[in-house]
This record gives structure tokens, sequence and C-alpha cells, in this order.
């Protein structure tokens, strides 16, 4: 007897949702894997056509891709029918009950195999399905994986989706009507219809104007943009609809008067004719686009760097799109004066792109041409400047051609404009460079308080050498350039100085300043000048003041007279005042009593200093000694040079020195040792190697002796290299930091020996890297000695500052005597100086600026406080 299949439990009733979602989830999936070509392939083909791809296309091709397209489709097709499946019911609950834990689907579904008899087996197994039956509850549709990377791996189908997008963004779905008449049935529709043509008029993109359907224009005059294209097509028989038209002067190779498809460009006035059934006729006349206009807009301007700036105006009837400044040479006005007296060198003229308004409209705008000019050979010499615009359809207008001087940079440093005016008479003519040559080796003859940096002075002299060099074995075009940029790169190295040398900067900001003053220069360079004077002098009385000694006992300040910072900073504001009012003499005399001022505070500076401590001596020796070192290893490195080149070494240095009348290898600064047996600020009469920091004897790097020979490169060398013994011997101090710096400069000591063996042998490669290795020891000593002379001048800075009250006899912040006895203050001079009451009002301007300060501690903030409160 066979017992019957005990029915499966139904499953629950909230489970329908989730299996029918994941069902049709597995049906996407499926649909996407398999048709994704077919759907690809046919947004392709609706974007091409939505985009009018086909009308621009010859029939026969428009055939041959509608067929690619079909068996593309058909293959696509069933590519996709052979690959699809329809998803059970089954499956979707598999995928369900897969994405549940413990699979409760499955288990809901299972038998009881074993102790369906046993009570306790029984309870066990109904336990085990109430449990998945309440797993059932959390259920949810499984999302479908509609990922196709795998399958498309070179992306086709975003490539197809873009190009269906593009086509929605930019073309239009009622391009589909025009397929109908490329069928054969339509076309025969219409051939039983009656022919009939369709027209358009696509205006240049530039005119802005929308196109034009001619079906719907009326015959009669008609005005079109030079440029527009002009789309026919013609339906029916051939022969039915004939085109004849004047206006595109087509010549050669013309299509056929009733070919179905006519295309041209409208280039003049004229007629358009469809002559047939339903034909019409336009005369068409062109709008008139007259060509653009530019014009200067004020005089040309020079900013403060130099650069050239030119305003325009622009118009057009539609938009302007280039633009272009012509800079040419007028020779007629050119001052043909020493370099610019010969015929210049061939040079195009300079052009320049005009600027073009970013944004806005383009057919009338305002603009400023700017540009840096100043390393240009013709720069601050006469020339011509005009300056033109085009259209889109290439029509150019030309501004009047103007007369003007080109702006370039100003040098006031007399060797600066020396350089300049000669890089500019090398650039003007080739056959100048002999001449160039021999003047900047005039200039530099003497360098003495005219050349103030060495480093500029050999620069010079290394550009000379390379000129003469070029001149005598022919000069060409790309050395020339060379040395034109190696002479504007030094002359700008001249203007600027050191800017880390405060004085340095402070008299040269005077020295321009006044010769702005001088030639008249216009109000925004002398703004700026202004302003640099004002940094510079900032810099300076900062500098002044982080080397004042606190421990230097001050000298006779009976007779010294105080300046303020307030002192300094009324007389730029005056001087400024001056200046705008356009009262020049004043300016300039106010000028040179602030720079007498800023002399004596020099001086005085000077006489402060000029007591030195034995270590600040032994840190001046060691500075003047690694100078030396570094001018010696830069001479080394040009006999190097020599050598390469196949000349005696020194022989190049022997022939120039002759032409200038000095002995072979006499170095400049020389000149004063060899003229009357002094050294450059030797005071008369005083023996060579005197007057060295510390009153120890030096030898000279320069030379040993008076004779009239020149010692060699191994000779100066051991020169430097006994001067650096002394100076080693004569350190301050027994400290870590003075050891340090004696073991630095032993071993810079040998550095130098060997360097002089090999400068012996005329090995100046060696030699060159025994000099680094030199000047690296030294200069770790003077890091090793500034750092020991610094950690003393803090440990005696508070000792200093306790009995510098005492010492001084120096005045309180109100400029009145210390008291007797250690007092402080007295009023013996308080109602008899003129000054105090100004004084009194910078202390209370003071007091307030610094309770402004929220930074500083609350402490400090309560006492200024109430000082404020008091006075």
């Amino acid at each position: 007897m066979t017992t019957p299949a005990k029915a499966k439990p139904r499953l629950s009733s909230s489970l329908r949702w989730p299996l029918l979602l994941t069902r049709l989830g597995l049906l996407a999936e499926r649909f996407l894997r398999a048709f994704w070509p077919l759907w690809s392939l046919g947004i392709s083909a609706l974007g091409a056509v939505f985009l009018g791809f086909h009308d621009w296309l010859p029939v026969e091709l428009l055939w041959a891709c509608a067929l690619a397209v079909l068996a593309g489709g058909a293959a696509a097709l069933w590519f996709g029918l052979k690959r699809f499946r329809w998803p059970s019911g089954a499956e979707a609950r598999a995928r369900l009950d897969a994405s549940l834990p413990g699979r409760p689907i499955a288990a809901l579904e299972d038998d009881q195999a074993i102790g369906a008899t046993d009570p306790a087996s029984q309870a066990v197994w109904q336990a085990h399905q109430a449990r998945m039956r309440a797993r059932l509850k959390a259920a949810r549709p499984v999302d479908p994986d509609l990922r196709l990377a795998r399958f498309d791996r070179y992306g086709l189908r975003y490539v197809a989706l873009t190009i269906f997008l593009m086509a929605l963004l930019f073309g239009s779905i009622w391009r589909v009507e025009s397929l109908a008449g490329m069928t054969p049935g339509a076309a025969g529709n219409m051939a039983a219809a009656g022919p009939s043509w369709e027209g358009w008029v696509e205006p240049p993109a530039y005119t802005g104007r929308p196109s034009l359907y001619l079906n719907d224009i009326a015959e009669g005059p008609l005005s079109l943009p030079q440029g527009s294209q002009v789309e026919l097509r013609f339906y029916g028989d051939l022969g039915d609809l004939t085109l004849s038209e004047t206006v595109s002067g087509r010549i050669g190779e013309v299509p056929g008067a009733s070919e179905l498809r006519q295309s041209f460009r409208v280039v003049q006035a004229g007629q358009i004719t469809v002559a047939g059934p339903g034909g019409r006729s336009w005369e068409i006349a062109l709008l008139p686009d007259a060509p653009p206009q530019v014009d200067f807009d004020g005089p040309i301007r020079r900013e403060a760097n130099g650069e050239l700036a030119q305003g325009f105006q622009a118009q057009d009837d539609f938009a302007v799109v280039t633009g272009r400044a012509e800079i040419a040479l007028d020779l007629d006005r050119v001052d043909r004066r020493h370099g610019l007296r010969i015929a210049p060198d061939p040079r195009a003229p300079l052009e320049l792109d005009l600027p073009m308004a970013i944004a806005g409209d383009r057919g009338d705008f305002a603009e400023t041409l700017f540009e840096n000019l100043s390393e240009h050979p013709w720069a601050e010499l006469p020339v011509t400047i005009t300056l033109s615009v085009q259209d889109d359809l290439g029509q150019e207008g030309r501004s009047e051609t103007r007369a003007i001087l080109l702006p370039g940079r100003r040098f006031f440093d007399p060797l600066a404009r020396a350089v300049i005016e000669q890089r500019r008479d090398l650039l003007w003519s080739s056959a100048n460079a002999p001449r160039v040559a021999q003047l900047l080796r005039a200039v530099s003859h003497r360098p003495e308080g005219f050349v103030r940096s060495q480093t500029n002075y050999l620069r010079l002299r290394v550009t000379i050498r390379r000129l003469e060099t070029a001149t005598r074995y022919g000069l060409s075009e790309e050395t020339r350039e060379e040395i034109a940029k190696a002479l504007w790169d030094l002359a700008v190295m001249i203007e600027e100085g050191d800017l880390s040398d405060a004085l340095e900067r402070l008299r040269r900001a005077q020295d321009r300043l006044a010769e702005a003053i001088e030639n008249g220069a216009d109000e925004n360079e002398i703004a700026r000048l202004m302003q640099e004077l004002r940094e510079a002098m900032q810099d300076y009385m900062q500098q002044l003041a982080e080397q004042m000694d606190p421990n230097q006992p001050p000298g006779d300040m009976e007779n010294s007279q105080e300046v303020t910072g307030q002192d300094l900073e009324d007389m730029m504001a005056q001087l400024q005042e001056l200046m705008e009012q356009g009262r020049m003499e004043e300016a300039q005399q106010l000028l040179d009593q602030l720079r007498r001022m800023m002399e004596n505070m020099q001086m005085a500076q000077g006489q402060q200093s000029g007591q030195q401590s034995a270590g600040q001596q032994a840190m001046n020796g060691l500075q003047e000694t690694l100078r030396d070192q570094q001018e010696l290893s830069d001479e080394a490195f040009r006999d190097l040079q020599e050598q390469f080149n196949g000349q005696d070494p020194g022989q190049q240095g022997q022939q120039q020195g002759q032409e200038q009348g000095q002995p072979q290898g006499q170095q400049p600064g020389q000149q004063g040792q060899q003229q009357g047996g002094e050294q450059p600020g030797q005071q008369p009469g005083q023996q060579p190697g005197q007057g060295q920091p510390g009153g120890q004897e030096q030898a000279s790097p320069q030379g040993q002796g008076g004779s009239g020979d020149a010692p060699s490169l191994a000779q100066r060398q051991q020169a430097l290299r006994e001067m650096l013994r002394k100076q080693e011997q004569s350190l301050p101090g027994s400290g870590a930091g003075s050891e340090a710096a004696r073991d630095a400069l032993d071993r810079a000591g040998r550095a130098m020996e060997e360097a002089e063996e090999a400068l012996r042998e005329n090995d100046f490669a060696d030699a060159i890297d025994d000099q680094a290795e030199a000047m690296d020891a030294i200069r770790e000593g003077m890091q090793e000695l500034g750092e020991e002379l610094a950690q003393q001048q803090q440990q005696g800075q508070s000792e200093g500052e306790m009995g510098q009250a005492q010492a001084q006899g120096q005045q309180d912040p109100l400029g009145r005597s210390t008291g007797r006895d250690g007092q402080m203050g007295s009023d013996d001079a308080l109602l008899q100086d003129e000054d105090v009451y100004r004084r009194a009002q910078d202390l209370l301007d003071e007091i307030r600026r610094r309770s402004g300060e929220q930074a500083r501690p609350d402490t400090e903030l309560d006492y200024l406080k109430r000082l404020l409160d008091r006075f």
C-alpha cells in the first residue's frame, strides 16, 4: 500500500510582492544583457537622424548606411533572442531565498526525514519551521544586476547614449519627417502628386541670425548676410524643377540645374530662381557689413616698471575677431649720433596681438594693450605704431599711424645707463661691436668708487672679453643676442643693487628720486620711487637699531641731534606734498637735507662701530679673507677656460692689460696700489698690512710688495693661507665655539695649501675644488664664531642694561637728564626743551597704540589703561 505525497505548505502571502519584483528584476537584467547591442545601435541611428546627418549625405551613401543599420539591427536581434530566457517563478524564489539567511523558503518546503514519530523530534522541527517563517517576514526584493561592463568591454553603449543625448539637446526630432522623401514609395507618391521642393538659408554664425525656410518666404526682395549657405531639395522626376542663381559666383564644375540637391554660398547680390511647378524667385541683396574700425584711446602711457600701456576702441557691425599692433622704427626721427650713426641692421616690424573682449559684445568695446618692451632694441627710440583689426569676413580696419617714443625701463644708475646704451648700440648694428667693447672697457677702467660690487665688475669684464673674442672670430646673431641678454641682466643688477644692504638701497632710492625730479618724471613713477624711498628708509633705520651695541658707551651727547622715526616720517610726508604740488625745487632741497641727515647718522654709527671687540675684528678679517679667496677662485676658473680654449693661461689677460697700459696680470683694485704704493683705503704713509682688523699684519692677496711684477696665482694663494693662519692664531675666546672655529680654519688652511700646490702645477681643476673646500670651511668657522659671539652678547646684555643708565649720563623718554645719585629724572630740563610737548604727545600716541593691541598680556594692557586714565 503506497502513502500519498504530502502537500507542500503554502508560502506566506507577504512574499507575493518580493517575488514579483525580484522576477521583474531578473527580466530587466536578462533583457539588457541580451539586447544591449540592439538598443545601442537604435539610439545611435536616431541620434544621427535628429542631428540631420542624412541631409548632408548623398542618397546612395545614405541608403548604404540605412542598409548597414538594418543588417546590424537584425544581427543584434538574433543575438538577443538567442541569449534571452524568460525568468521562471522558481528562479525568482531561488534568488530571493539566497538573499535571506538560512534559505528559509527552501527550509519551509522541506519535510522531516528522521524522527517523524518522535514527539521530541517533531517539537524541534516545528520550532525550526517557526524560526524560518519569522525570517520570511524580513524578505525584500532583490536588486537586479544591471552592470554590463563584462559584456561591453569597450563602452559602446555609453558612446551611443552620448550621441543620443547630444541629438536631443542640439538636434530636432522633426528631422525624421525628412526621411519620408527618400523612400521609394514616397518618391512615387510625390511624383504622382506632382514635383515639389524645399529650401533653407543658414546665415553665418557670427551674425547671430536664425535660419530661414525659403518655402515660407514670398517672392520678392530678400536681404541676406554675405556668406549665407543656401540648401535646396527637389522632389519629383529629374528635370521637373531647375535652379538658376547669380549669387554664388561659382565657376568651373557646377552641378546641373536640375540636380535634386543644390548647395551654394551667397557671396554677392543677385537672383535665386526655382523654375517649375510651385517655383519662386527672389532678388537677393547683401546686408551691409562694413569693415571694422579701431582707434587709439588716449596717449600712450609708461607704467612704473617701463611697461607700455595703450588704450584702444574697436567697432564692427557684428564682431571683431582679431587685432594687432604694428610697431616700426621711425628712422627719420632717430638722433643719428654715436652708435646710432651707422645704418641699422634689418629688423622686421614688431607685431603685438591686441587683447579682445572676453565677455560682452565684441561689436563695440574698449581694451588696453599692455606689453613690456624694455629689452627690445627699439626701447626709448622713436617708432610708429599702427593698430589693425579684422572681422569674420577678413575685412580689415586700420587706425592712424602715431609717432611715439617706445616706452622702456628707466635706469638711474650712471653705470647701468651706460651698459644699457652700449647694449642698444650692439643690437642696432653688429658693426658697433668693436666700439661697444672699447667703450665698456673704458667705462670699467677705474672701478674704484664707481662700481659698487666686485661681482658686477667681474661680470662686466667677462662679457667684454666674450664680445671681443666673438668680434675677432665673427659675431653671430645668436652670440649677439646672448651678450645683449647678459648686458641687460648686468644693468638690472647694477640698478637694483644688493637689496639686503639697507644703506646701499637707501642711497640708490635717493639717487633715483633726485634723478626723477630733475628729469620731470610722471606722477606714477615719482609715487613708486617715493614708496621705494620710504621702504629703504625703514629698512635702514631697522638695521641701525639692530646694530646698536647695548654695551657700547655713547660719545658726547651734548652736541648731538636726536632724530626720531616721527621726524623722518614728517620729512617724507612733506617731501611727497611738495612733489604733489609741483614745487620740485623745494622738494630737491628737502631731499638733499634728508641725504645729509642720513650721512650724519652713518658717520655717527661708524664712529660707534669703530670701537670693535676682538670677536668682531676676527669676523671682519675672515669675511675679507673669504672674499679674496672667492676672487682668486674666479680668476683660476677663467684661466681654466683659457686652457680649454687652447690659450696659454694668463696670455689673454696680459694682452688686455697691455692694451690698457697696465702691467701684466694686474687686477682691478691694484692700480691704486701700484700708483704711489698705496692700496685702496690706505692712508698716506701707512704701510701695507697696517690698519687690518685687530691691528694684526695681513698679507694682501693682490700682491706681495711694491715691485712692478704681478704675483702668480700660487703666490697669492700662499699669501691668503698665511693670512688665514694669523687669523686662526688670534681668534678670541676658549669656548666650544672658538675651538670649532679653529678646527674649521685649520681644515681651510690645509685645503688652501693643496690649492697652492695645484696652482703651481697649472692644475686649475683640482685647484678650484680645493679652493671651494677652503671657502666652505671658512664659512663654517665664521658660523661657529658668530654663534659664540651671540651667546656672549646675550650673557652680557643684562649686565650692560643694568649699568647703561648710569654710564651714559643719558635722558629719559621725555628728554630730561637723569637725576643725581641714581635717581631717575629731574626737573632741570623739563621746561627748557622746546620739543618736550611734541615728545610727550608722541609718548601718549605710542601708549594708545599699544593699548589697542589685544595680543599683549592682560597685565600690560591694564597698566597702559591706568596710564591713559591718569594722563
